[in-house]
């Protein structure tokens, strides 16, 4: 086994300050989002998405790509938002496994609600606190730490994925061997 590639004192140091802004970001603007509209940010991302596609409605398949989310997380997560009436699922013509997740109206009217406080506290906790030259520059940071992680997480959400699939297959046999 090779000797582990050590992180030099400033890249600790850098990771650590990375580690506590994002975490600090995050608590600040899931606050946020609960406080003000009463919402966990996994289901105005859900809201945003759909409100962004065309007729505001998309396979629960590309949600789930388009968010980073296994399909069975994403399936709780809308089974949550149809309860509020904010959403309804939609059976797919061409696939009968598939289904659509549609954005009701009342949703669109939650985001819309939701939207101007959580913009305002993402200027202010983020943006505010950055010239446009950093700006530019963590967007480009962003992006290539994305790109880098991108097959990772696929490969991670293809797994869950099959878990899920296979867990499903198993249930139905599980339940009729015990049954009888």
């Amino acid at each position: 086994m090779s000797e582990p590639r050590w992180l030099t004192a400033e890249e600790q140091q850098v990771w650590r300050s990375y580690q506590a802004a994002s975490a600090m970001l995050r608590a600040h603007l899931e606050g946020q989002l609960q406080h003000e509209s009463g919402m966990p940010p996994s289901y105005y991302e859900v809201l945003v998405s759909l409100s962004e596609a065309n007729g505001r409605r998309m396979r629960m398949s590309e949600l789930a790509s388009v968010l980073d989310s296994s399909r069975s997380r994403l399936s709780h997560a809308v089974s949550r938002l149809e309860a509020k009436g904010w959403v309804r699922r939609e059976s797919c013509p061409t696939d009968k496994r598939g289904s659509w997740a549609v954005l009701t109206d009342s949703g669109f009217s939650a985001l819309a609600e939701a939207a101007p406080g959580h913009v305002e506290a993402v200027r202010e906790a983020l943006f505010d606190q950055l010239t446009p030259e950093q700006v530019r520059q963590l967007g480009e940071i962003s992006e290539a730490i994305a790109n880098g992680m991108r097959p990772r997480c696929q490969a991670v959400r293809e797994a869950a994925d099959a878990a899920d699939e296979a867990a499903e297959l198993v249930s139905p046999v599980a339940a009729t061997a015990t049954s009888g």
